[in-house]
């Protein structure tokens, strides 16, 4: 028996890997979680549904913007609530800007793992970028909480655009860098290639989704099958491999960070002018200008902040294609409730997980490093 973990570099996280081995082959692995446990869920329970948002950036972090996009879609639905054009394209914005932040750490990680430096290098300095980008949009680099039910929490900052431009501009190269450095290159090949299989059949009963699944060759993409905030309208293609191993994985994601480049032109195209929040007084509250100088406005202030804003009865199940797979916010509300009575999330590095004793079985213990690597699970949304 081997312990990986929970303190070890190559498990991307706190998670205990016991693997019962003949010489270096696998013969099974055990999958030991619960070392980041949170309790995201139940404090989620004893919050209004603004004060949520925080506790949902905690649990991938690698893509915080996506995980607060979600929680207030499952609420809207749940009440019912439109938003404006103006925050729908502003959203699909940040969400595909965090599908490539969080596809970046994995490719940086990743590289490492199969003893390639110079990617690590490159992914990190353009993560540094969205960084910024997160910062000058939210005031925090990785705790974003960026979103309001019925809106955002801000309009975009002077200049943002223009700093999002230059990133998407020069991010292409970043890619076709790597793709130089790794794709071709025959010991990062032979490392990934015929590791760590999946076939589509086996990969749909485990509850694969995202560039997993489609690795495998499922086309499937909720931005496409089950379309939200306009998907269907936005020209992207969606990747999808061959084989099922850990190089079509690989492949699948590279793909996708050039899709979401051309997602984000599209988008900033078509962001129109107008309010970024519902212009209800019992969902958004007044700007911070009226409240300072019209009494009616701050009284609006405090009693939307002390009563919070009301749901009807009724469970609503809301997902959305996160960076990777489907990320799904189950809730539950009673009348007039302001907290929810439960709150579940679907996160999709759980499903990933649980299949690594099937992919390691028959490989060496460096192919197990390279199989999890591929996955791309965060420890935060399991432990949630």
């Amino acid at each position: 028996l081997l312990n990986l973990g929970p303190q070890h570099p190559a498990t991307h996280g706190v998670l205990r890997l016991v693997c019962e081995l003949d010489g270096e082959t696998v013969l099974n692995v055990t999958p030991h979680i619960g070392y980041l446990h949170s309790s995201f869920e139940k404090l989620g329970e004893y919050r209004e549904w603004n004060q949520v948002v925080p506790l949902t950036d905690r649990m991938d972090y690698l893509a915080p913007l996506i995980y607060n996009c979600a929680f207030v879609m499952s609420v809207e639905k749940l009440m019912g609530i439109e938003v404006t054009e103006r925050c729908k394209v502003l959203r699909v914005i940040i969400m595909e800007l965090d599908r490539i932040f969080g596809h970046l750490l994995w490719l940086g990680t990743t590289a490492i793992d199969v003893g390639a430096f110079t990617p690590f290098l490159y992914s990190f300095q353009q993560r540094e970028k969205i960084y910024q980008l997160h910062e000058s949009l939210t005031g925090a680099r990785i705790t974003t909480s960026a979103t309001r039910v019925g809106g955002m929490m801000a309009d975009i900052p002077e200049g943002w655009m223009e700093q999002l431009l230059n990133f998407v501009d020069e991010f292409p190269k970043t890619l076709d860098e790597v793709d130089r450095l790794l794709t071709g290159n025959q010991i990062h090949i032979g490392r990934t290639q015929g590791i760590g299989v999946i076939n589509a059949d086996e990969a749909i009963n485990y509850g694969f989704t995202g560039p997993n699944l489609r690795a495998s060759g499922v086309p499937y993409d909720l931005r496409k099958d089950r379309p939200y905030y306009d998907y269907e309208t936005y020209d992207f293609e969606v990747p999808v491999g061959e084989h099922g191993d850990c190089y079509d994985r690989y492949l699948c994601r590279m793909e996708e960070m050039r899709q979401s480049v051309g997602i984000i032109y599209q988008a900033m195209s078509r962001l129109p002018a107008g309010p970024i929040n519902v212009e209800d007084p019992n969902i958004s509250l007044p700007s911070k200008t009226d409240c300072m100088s019209d009494m009616e406005s701050m009284i609006h202030h405090f009693k939307l902040i002390t009563d919070g804003i009301p749901a009807p009865e009724g469970d609503c199940y809301m997902a959305v294609e996160g960076s990777k797979g489907e990320l799904g916010m189950y809730i539950v509300a009673e009348e007039g409730d302001v907290k929810p009575v439960r709150w579940r999330v679907r996160p999709p590095s759980f499903v990933n997980l649980s299949v690594i004793p099937k992919l390691a079985e028959g490989h060496l213990v460096s192919d197990l490093i390279m199989i999890n690597a591929s996955l791309d699970i965060v420890l935060g949304e399991i432990d949630r």
